[in-house]
C-alpha cells in the first residue's frame, strides 16, 4: 500500500471506531488488525512485539507511581490541608470557593501529575459546594474542568514523562519548564474567575487574618514539600523521573499514614485497585499507539507529511502556530498519550526544520494537548466534571470557551516568546542549550 492508502486505512477505521464508542486503546489496536493480517511482510505478532516494546520503557514506571501518589494524597487528608491554605490566600476575592478550586489545582498538580484525578476528586469537592453559595452549575463544572489541566502542565506531569520518553526530550528540563507557563494559567483563570463573580455578584469569604495563614501554611507544609522534593531532585541531580515518583509515592504514604494519620488500611487498599486501574488503562493505551505509530512509519506516512510540512518553508514561530493548531484539533478527538505517540512523532521534524528548539516544541505540544481534556467531544476533563455535576456537556461549552480564550492567549505568548519560557530551563541544565 502507499502511505496516503495506509493512513486512509488507518485513520479511516480509527475514527470509525471511535465514532462507534469503542474505547481509544481498542480503537487503535482494532484500526492496525487489517493491515498485518493483509500486508505480506506483516503479521499480527507486531502488535504484540510493539506494544511489549512500549511496555518495556523504565520511564513509564513513573505513570502508575504518580497515579498512586494522587489516590495516596486524597485518601490521606492530604488534599484538605491543602484546601484550607487555598482559601486563606484567596478567599477574600471575588468568586471564593471558585478562586480556591484553581490555586488547589496548581498545589494538586504538583504532586499527582493527573488531570482526571484532579478533575474527578476536586469535582467531588467543589461542584455541589459551589451551586449551593449561589454559583451557576455550568460555571462550577466549567471551572473545575478547565482548572484541572493545570495538574498536566505544572510538574510533576504524567504527560512530560510519557513526552521525555518518547521523543527523547529530559522529563527534569519539561519540570522546570512547566511551572511558569502553569502559573500564568492559573492567574488567567483566577482573572476570568474575578470577572464572572463580579458580573454576576458571587459570594465571596471574609479576609484570613495572618494567624489563619500561618497556621494553614504550617499545617499544609508537609503536603507542599512534595512538588520541592520532585523538583528539587532532578534539578539536583539527586534521582531521575522514575525514582522521584517512587519518592513521592514513599512520602505521600508517610504523610497519610504517621503525619496526618488518616489513611485507613481499607483505604489503603482501595488507593493501590484504583492505581492499578488506572495504570492499566493508562499503558495499554501507550502500547496500542505504539503500534498504531510504528504502522505508519512502515508506510512511511509520516515522511510523506513531513516532506509536505517542510515544503511551506515556516519560520520557528509560523511552525509554532502550525504545531499548535494541530495538537489542538488531535486533542479533541485523542488522548493526549496516543496523541504523542503518534503525532508528536510527525511533528518533531517539522519543528527541527523551522530551527524550534525541542524543549519549546514540548511546551507548545504538551500545553495545546492538555486543552483537548476540556474541548469535545474527546474532553476527559470535562465529561467528568459533567457527570459529577449532573449536567450535559453541550451546556456548559459557552462557560469552557469563555475560560479557555485567555489560556490560549498565553500559549500565543509562549509561541511567541520562547526565550522566556525556555529561560528555566537554560538556567538549570545549560547543557541543553549548547
Amino acid at each position: 500500500m502507499s502511505a496516503v492508502e495506509a493512513s486512509a486505512i488507518l485513520f479511516g477505521l480509527f475514527f470509525l471506531f471511535l465514532f462507534l464508542r469503542v474505547p481509544i486503546a481498542f480503537a487503535l489496536a482494532l484500526a492496525c488488525l487489517p493491515s498485518l493480517f493483509f500486508e505480506p511482510k506483516l503479521s499480527p505478532m507486531v502488535m504484540f512485539n510493539e506494544t511489549m516494546t512500549a511496555f518495556s520503557s523504565f520511564l513509564l514506571l513513573a505513570i502508575p507511581f504518580f497515579l498512586l501518589a494522587a489516590n495516596l494524597m486524597n485518601a490521606g487528608g492530604i488534599t484538605d490541608r491543602l484546601m484550607l491554605l487555598s482559601r486563606a490566600l484567596v478567599g477574600h476575592l471575588p468568586g471564593s470557593l471558585a478562586q480556591v478550586n484553581v490555586v488547589l489545582s496548581v498545589f494538586f498538580g504538583g504532586i499527582s501529575g493527573s488531570a482526571t484525578a484532579d478533575a474527578a476528586s476536586q469535582g467531588k469537592i467543589f461542584i455541589e459546594a459551589q451551586v449551593k453559595e449561589g454559583y451557576d452549575r455550568s460555571f462550577s463544572i466549567a471551572i473545575t474542568a478547565v482548572s484541572a489541566i493545570l495538574a498536566v502542565i505544572i510538574p510533576p506531569s504524567i504527560i512530560m514523562v510519557v513526552w521525555g520518553g518518547v521523543l527523547s526530550v529530559s522529563v527534569g528540563a519539561l519540570f522546570i519548564g512547566g511551572v511558569l507557563p502553569g502559573l500564568l494559567l492559573a492567574l488567567a483563570m483566577m482573572a476570568t474567575v474575578h470577572v464572572y463573580a463580579v458580573m454576576r455578584h458571587y459570594p465571596k469569604y471574609p479576609r484570613a487574618t495572618l494567624p489563619e495563614i500561618v497556621r494553614a501554611s504550617f499545617i499544609a507544609v508537609p503536603a507542599l514539600m512534595t512538588p520541592v522534593i520532585i523538583i528539587g531532585g532532578k534539578v539536583w541531580g539527586w534521582f531521575t523521573p522514575t525514582e522521584s515518583a517512587a519518592i513521592a509515592v514513599v512520602y505521600a504514604l508517610l504523610l497519610s499514614l504517621l503525619f496526618y494519620r488518616e489513611l485507613g488500611w481499607r483505604a489503603l487498599r482501595e488507593c493501590f485497585s484504583d492505581t492499578a486501574k488506572l495504570s492499566a488503562v493508562t499503558l495499554f493505551c501507550v502500547g496500542t499507539a505504539s503500534a498504531f505509530g510504528w504502522l505508519l512509519a512502515f508506510y512511511q506516512v509520516p515522511q510523506a507529511l513531513l516532506h509536505t510540512a517542510i515544503s511551506w518553508h515556516m519560520s520557528w514561530w509560523q511552525a509554532g502556530f502550525f504545531i499548535a493548531g494541530v495538537f489542538l484539533v488531535v486533542g479533541c478527538f485523542l488522548d493526549a498519550i496516543p496523541a504523542i505517540v503518534i503525532v508528536g512523532t510527525v511533528l518533531a521534524p517539522v519543528a527541527a526544520a523551522a530551527h524550534m528548539h525541542p524543549l519549546h516544541f514540548a511546551l507548545i505540544g504538551i500545553i495545546s494537548l492538555a486543552f483537548g481534556l476540556v474541548t469535545p467531544p474527546y474532553g476527559l476533563c470535562l465529561m467528568i466534571s459533567c457527570a459529577i455535576g449532573k449536567m450535559r456537556l453541550i451546556d456548559t461549552m459557552k462557560d469552557v470557551t469563555i475560560m479557555l480564550i485567555p489560556c490560549l492567549l498565553v500559549l500565543i505568548a509562549i509561541i511567541m516568546f520562547p526565550s522566556v519560557f525556555l529561560a528555566p530551563m537554560a538556567w538549570a541544565d545549560p547543557q541543553l542549550f549548547k
